[in-house]
């Protein structure tokens, strides 16, 4: 059985020194910066996503849980692998609510933008595709940088697979005021990826909202346009 023990185990075996030395540093964890607290073990991604699929067949969610509520990132990271595959096998058998449930109980703890941005898409927006959306406004609402940017990132699944700007049109509206760079970041990443697939739409978008928009979400939105148009943006 995949136990929190066992996994954690091999976990660790994987671990370096200079890793856990550099990540605190790149995931900003000094005091006052959002990833103040988390601790790390020094594991590179590969590896923990190799971890998880050798263990998600046989791990419980009280596993998943007692992962979530670690105070090391790779151990979260790790959980949100192994809950990702529980959904996708959950949904052979239409049964992947309860992961869903689970995934937005314990959003507090998909506490960095990696955490997010490799599970926001993969479990809220493939559950969201053919449902009511009304929970990521309410997500986006919310006094919390992780559960705006789980709003945000969820549309990537509607934008790649539905050719689906909407949600991201109106989620990055409510964004304009947002005082957090990593949300700025995430909102002009998904208008970027909406731009691909419709770039009429976005840039009307962009049109109206270009005066007050903040530059960093401007800047990611409009990286693959042509340099002409880029410059027009810049310069308005």
């Amino acid at each position: 059985m995949g136990s929190a023990k066992e996994i954690i185990r091999d976990l660790k075996q994987l671990s370096s020194k200079e890793k856990a030395a550099f990540l605190p540093r790149f995931f900003k964890t000094g005091k006052g910066e959002y990833g103040y607290g988390d601790r790390f073990h020094g594991i590179v991604v590969p590896d923990q996503r190799r971890v998880a699929q050798q263990h998600f067949s046989s791990t419980t969610k009280e596993t998943i849980l007692e992962l979530l509520a670690s105070v090391y990132h790779e151990e979260r990271l790790t959980a949100l692998f192994i809950l990702c595959h529980k959904f996708d096998t959950a949904r052979k058998t239409s049964t992947e609510k309860e992961w869903v449930d689970l995934y937005l109980a314990n959003a507090e703890s998909v506490n960095n933008w990696d955490l997010v941005d490799t599970t926001a898409h993969i479990i809220l927006g493939q559950w969201l595709a053919d449902k009511n959306r009304k929970i990521l406004y309410t997500l986006a609402k919310e006094k919390s940088l992780w559960k705006n940017r789980i709003a945000v990132v969820a549309t990537w699944h509607f934008i790649r697979k539905q050719n689906d700007v909407t949600d991201i049109l109106a989620l990055a509206e409510i964004m304009l005021p947002h005082p957090h760079d990593l949300m700025h970041k995430a909102t002009g990443w998904m208008l970027r990826e909406g731009w691909k697939k419709k770039p009429k739409e976005i840039e009307s978008f962009l049109d109206r909202h270009v005066a007050k928009m903040p530059r960093t979400m401007l800047r990611y939105a409009i990286e693959k346009m042509d340099e002409k148009k880029r410059k027009g943006y810049l310069n308005r």
